[in-house]
């Protein structure tokens, strides 16, 4: 194989950042060929589609690939679905799709993409444009970043205290497009196999890269 495409489909914009983490994954069980990975950005369309079988439909049409990531938070409405409804969701939406051409996973963080960025504390400085900053970040533990209940607000809040800025330059700081770049400086995510939702990702994407024989022979 001298090409993987894969696509992601995903709740929003920031979910970019699994990009790098789904390209390591793929690294780990040894599929070194070269790699394209595709964020399926549908915000150009004159009607969006808001059905999660449409969006999966209209995502592979753009953006073609041999393996489609089709990512929904577990925790993100007031309903707070489990990981497995987030799940049987995907699925649910994958079964009107005609797939014959296309390998699909489920991508379930529990809680929110952002749980996952909560890692590397040299990341979060250097994304934070202060790679040399002395202000304490307190990361939290690893086993644990499935139960923080907001994640997203403890990235921003850490993002905004690696920057070291005060006053107008730390309300103009762009906090937001800083948390896309975290996990482009993170080299290892070996530490997100404490979690269980990253544990069910790799095994199915195991999975796959084994049905498949994408990954290089070991020598």
């Amino acid at each position: 194989m001298n090409e993987l495409r894969y696509t992601l489909v995903s709740d929003g914009s920031s979910d970019r950042a699994l990009l790098p983490i789904l390209s390591w994954l793929l690294r780990q069980h040894r599929v070194m060929c070269l790699i394209q990975p595709e964020w399926a950005d549908l915000r150009w369309l004159p009607n969006p589609p808001k059905d999660l079988s449409s969006k999966i439909e209209q995502s592979l049409d753009y953006y073609p690939c041999n393996l489609l990531f089709v990512h929904r938070d577990a925790e993100k409405r007031a309903g707070k679905l489990s990981y497995i409804q987030r799940k049987t969701e995907i699925i649910n939406a994958l079964a009107h799709i005609d797939l014959t051409q296309t390998q699909s996973i489920c991508v379930v963080p529990v809680r929110m993409t952002e749980a996952w960025l909560l890692i590397n504390e040299a990341a979060l400085r250097r994304a934070a444009g202060n790679a040399n900053g002395q202000k304490p970040l307190p990361l939290p533990d690893p086993s644990m970043l499935e139960q923080h209940i907001d994640p997203k607000r403890l990235l921003y809040g850490l993002l905004k205290d690696a920057s070291e800025l005060t006053g107008r330059r730390l309300r103009n700081f762009p906090v937001s497009q800083s948390a896309l770049l975290v996990a482009e400086f993170i080299d290892d995510f070996s530490l997100l196999r404490n979690l269980s939702a990253f544990r069910s990702l790799e095994a199915d994407l195991k999975e796959i890269v084994t049905l498949k024989q994408w990954a290089d022979p070991i020598p």
